[in-house]
């Protein structure tokens, strides 16, 4: 079976998923998108009010700061995979229960089996608890080199976060740039 069609399946299963409760308040679930060959996968906490409308992750305001994060290292929407911890909007944007995350994760898993990238960035803390510890915090841990299953990873901050603290965008940015240096090879 090749990407393609392997690609189109996983989202079907995705879309017709009703293993949590958060099917239940979804208008779309939001299985992710993305280049299938991308070197950077890019995962979020979940769908907001915007992804859940219209069945696509990182759209808004946040996926437009998203988008110049990318461009500040050369790099489009088009070119990189974008997933979610959970594929359905949590009510009142709350952050996903243990349960819903484990729920979800196979098909996390399975996306980044499928995608393979070289580099994985993990955007907020949920992204971060669910995907390497729970235990971490992405106020510490946000910018550094971590590794699961062989490949680099990193967490910073959730674009969502930026808009509310933008004394947070050098951070953010910064993580960035050390992104493009891994995927560069430096």
């Amino acid at each position: 079976m090749n990407k393609e069609t392997e690609h189109a399946g996983l989202l079907k299963e995705i879309e017709s998923c009703t293993a949590c409760g958060l099917c239940q308040g979804r208008t779309n679930a939001v299985p992710g998108e993305g280049n299938l060959n991308a070197r950077l996968m890019i995962i979020g906490e979940g769908p907001g009010a915007n992804e859940d409308a219209e069945g696509r992750p990182f759209v808004g305001r946040a996926g437009k700061l998203l988008e110049q994060m990318l461009d500040s290292i050369d790099l489009t929407r088009e070119q990189v995979y974008i997933a979610n911890i959970v594929k359905c909007r949590p009510p009142q944007n709350r952050a996903p229960k243990e349960e819903e995350s484990e729920m979800c994760l196979p098909f996390l898993l399975r996306q980044i089996e499928l995608v393979n990238p070289d580099v994985i960035l993990l955007m907020g803390a949920t992204a971060l608890n669910n995907y390497i510890d729970k235990k971490l915090k992405i106020t510490k841990t946000r910018g550094q080199w971590l590794t699961r299953d062989g490949r680099p990873v990193m967490a910073t901050f959730h674009p969502a976060a930026l808009l509310r603290d933008p004394n947070k965008n050098p951070a953010a940015f910064k993580d960035m740039l050390a992104v493009d240096r891994k995927l560069k090879g430096k």
